[in-house]
């Protein structure tokens, strides 16, 4: 891999990623943009004991913009986009439409390929693993950006999860806190560890490999399952099978494997509700240990997968006990879920 760092036109930081030693990548920012100055602020629910980022700036971001006016696809002469080059494999820059910036963190997009018509799980083996390494990059760079804390790494695909760039991509926020959902997992981990003396993780890992029902893919080095209690009509939990706190520290045989392992569910995902179906809406976010934790390497890293579609033509709202309550009611037995993801294997 090839790592390239540039700025853009308004001097925010585009980082190229590239599979080639010899890639050259001298393109510079045409655009007559003025010099980035967005803020956000983060607030304090005082009764609730989590945060809110308010970014007003944010009202003003590109909506559904038509394809040949995509902004995360190359330039061409006559279109600059957010993109100097001409091609790129994979580019990571900052958001100029960021929900954290300055003291109140970062936003980063990821562009996953240059192909605008593509997905994820239209990429190769070889394209996923850069991917991957972009990600691993990032994260480590941004534990050493003083206003960070947590590092998450995600994607948001369709419409319906509320995409407003067509082009395949994703994003990673560092947090300046422990984001709340972080903040319930280490609770419920220093439980589980005084009472049994175990590792959470761990034993939910063997247990759901023990039990078998829900398990999806088992490779050599990850394991992938629908969650006992999942909270999505269909969701899966990836886990490297030897537990590392976060990104950087997966070991070679296990980042060989993932792209194999992460492409065959996407692609299992799009086959869920049969032949015609639009392509499936999910999100697919990564959980790393916080940078600040006494002993992070309790802590295991692994990709939650899910989407919001619970049949054909049918979405799961976040209604009343959800929205409401944050008490999840779901329509798809986890089992069911489970045996639906294995019948669609690649052949």
């Amino acid at each position: 891999m090839k790592k390239t760092a540039t700025r853009l036109a308004d001097g925010r930081e585009l980082i190229y990623y590239d599979a080639r030693d010899d890639a050259v990548r001298d393109a510079v920012d045409q655009r007559p943009l003025d010099p980035i100055a967005t803020r956000s602020e983060i607030r304090h629910d005082r009764l609730l004991g989590d945060r809110v980022a308010i970014a007003s700036h944010r009202q003003a971001r590109t909506y559904h913009p038509p394809a040949d006016e995509c902004p995360l696809c190359p330039s061409r002469e006559g279109r600059h986009s957010e993109i100097p080059a001409s091609d790129y494999d994979v580019v990571v820059f900052e958001n100029r439409f960021p929900s954290l910036a300055g003291d109140s963190g970062r936003c980063e997009v990821v562009c996953f390929t240059s192909d605008h018509a593509a997905s994820f799980a239209d990429l190769d083996a070889e394209q996923a693993a850069l991917v991957l390494d972009a990600w691993t990059d990032r994260t480590a760079e941004l534990a050493q950006h003083p206003a960070v804390e947590q590092v998450f790494c995600f994607e948001n695909r369709g419409k319906e999860i509320g995409v407003t760039l067509g082009h395949p991509h994703g994003q990673i926020y560092g947090y300046p806190f422990v984001t709340p959902r972080t903040q319930l997992m280490l609770r419920s981990l220093g439980e589980h560890r005084e009472a049994t003396g175990r590792n959470l993780f761990d034993d939910v890992v063997a247990d759901e490999l023990a039990d078998g029902r829900r398990v999806v893919l088992d490779g050599e080095h990850w394991v992938a399952f629908v969650p006992y209690a999942a909270h999505w009509p269909y969701e899966v939990h990836l886990y490297p099978k030897r537990r590392v706190p976060d990104l950087p520290a997966l070991d070679e045989a296990a980042r060989t494997e993932f792209p194999q392992m992460y492409l065959e569910l996407l692609k299992r995902f799009d086959r869920i509700f049969g032949e015609g179906e639009p392509p499936t809406p999910y999100i697919s976010a990564w959980h790393q240990a916080p940078y600040r934790l006494t002993d992070r390497g309790e802590f295991a890293l692994h990709l939650e997968l899910f989407t919001i579609r619970r049949t054909s033509g049918k979405l799961k709202f976040l209604a009343g006990s959800e929205s409401g309550m944050n008490v999840f009611i779901n329509d798809v037995p986890p089992e069911a879920a489970a045996e639906r993801l294995r019948e669609v294997a690649s052949k």
